[in-house]
């Protein structure tokens, strides 16, 4: 009992001697780590008589309840004396600028910008919006639109398929929002006025392409609508998308499988050393592809061509944002790249509004 007495004391010599915290910590596991003599001791009662097991066990255990104990103790004293050390010691520079709160750090992406912007200028024009699945039957995303089985839109290297199911149907990311239209011209009657922005996804990865991108597309289905209307319509969003007084567009004969005439539809621009100013004809940009809604298309939603028409468009939000926010490489909009959306980003408070600007 003497040695374990001697022991107490030797320990509890050395907590008290302890100046800092690794270095108490050193103690508490040479007396109470797994390899530690307390623990050692304790480990060695299996050894005694059962009469000297219970007598020898009590005495080891006050010895380590004592030494823990005073192992706790001499942590708070020593925890508390750092703390105030650090207290008179440590000062902080008040002459430092304030960190901005989070509503002046955050960033609006330019995609959500720019879809904002959109919307604005086609709500002004009268437009309501739409929006369906991104997950699509191969009859809405293409048979209806009139895109015929041969088309390569439908092959596997410009289309993302589902497996097939029991009865031969694939099911397809939609390649375009064009199968929103195709949805309100079922659900609804006419007149009808709507745009459909949303992600939409195809087979293609390169500087200005990426295998999920943004689009936004326009439907005008009535009795009375013409080619005129759609010029219309699409020169006023320029001039309000880029904030100009007057734009020069020309239209380009082309063929959609969903519209008759179509047409793709170039802006007018000139450079001024890096930047790009739209307006004037010295160079020419194609934004979007437009036209009448093939007949085809109205039958088969079951409106009669005979009565009704009207006209589509679509364009690319990715490449508006690119365009007139002069960003080089569409794949940066999806790299998460925190400069990147820092210096391109915009104020969580700059909402756009066709009153206040764009």
């Amino acid at each position: 009992m003497s040695e374990l007495l001697t022991l107490e004391q030797e320990f509890l010599s050395a907590i008290e001697a302890a100046n800092d915290l690794p270095t108490l910590d050193e103690v508490r596991v040479s007396a109470l780590g797994k390899k530690g003599k307390i623990s050692a001791l304790m480990q060695g009662l299996g050894k005694l008589a059962p009469e000297d097991r219970k007598t020898h066990g009590q005495a080891i255990n006050a010895v380590k309840q004592s030494v823990a104990g005073a192992i706790e103790e001499r942590k708070t004293r020593l925890e508390r004396d750092a703390l105030n050390i650090r207290l008179q010691t440590e000062r902080e520079d008040v002459t430092l600028p304030v960190r901005g709160a989070p509503v002046n750090q955050g960033r609006i992406h330019p995609i959500s910008q720019v879809w904002e912007e959109i919307t604005e200028i086609f709500a002004d024009l009268g437009f309501a919006m739409a929006e369906g699945p991104h997950i699509e039957t191969d009859e809405n995303n293409f048979t209806k639109l009139n895109i015929p089985a041969e088309h390569p839109a439908r092959q596997e290297h410009d289309t993302f398929y589902f497996n097939e199911k029991e009865d031969g149907s694939r099911r397809v990311l939609r390649t375009h929002t064009s199968p929103v239209q195709i949805r309100t011209m079922e659900q609804e009657k006419p007149p009808i006025r709507i745009i459909a922005p949303g992600r939409v996804y195809r087979c293609d990865s390169d500087q200005t392409h990426t295998p999920m991108f943004h689009q936004v597309e326009g439907l005008v289905i009535d009795k009375e609508t013409h080619m005129g209307h759609l010029k219309w319509v699409l020169e006023e969003f320029c001039k309000a998308f880029f904030e100009v007084d007057d734009v020069t567009m020309r239209f380009r004969a082309s063929h959609f499988p969903f519209t008759e005439p179509s047409a793709e539809v170039d802006i007018g621009y000139s450079k001024k050393g890096d930047e790009l100013l739209i307006g004037g004809d010295e160079n020419w940009l194609e934004i979007l592809g437009c036209g009448m809604v093939h007949p085809n298309v109205l039958t088969n939603v079951g409106l009669d061509p005979e009565v009704y028409q009207g006209f589509a468009f679509g364009m690319g939000i990715d490449r508006l944002a690119m365009l007139k926010y002069g960003m080089p490489d569409l794949r940066a909009f999806f790299a998460g790249d925190m400069r990147w959306l820092k210096h391109y980003g915009f104020s969580v408070l700059n909402t756009p509004t066709i009153a206040g600007g764009l």
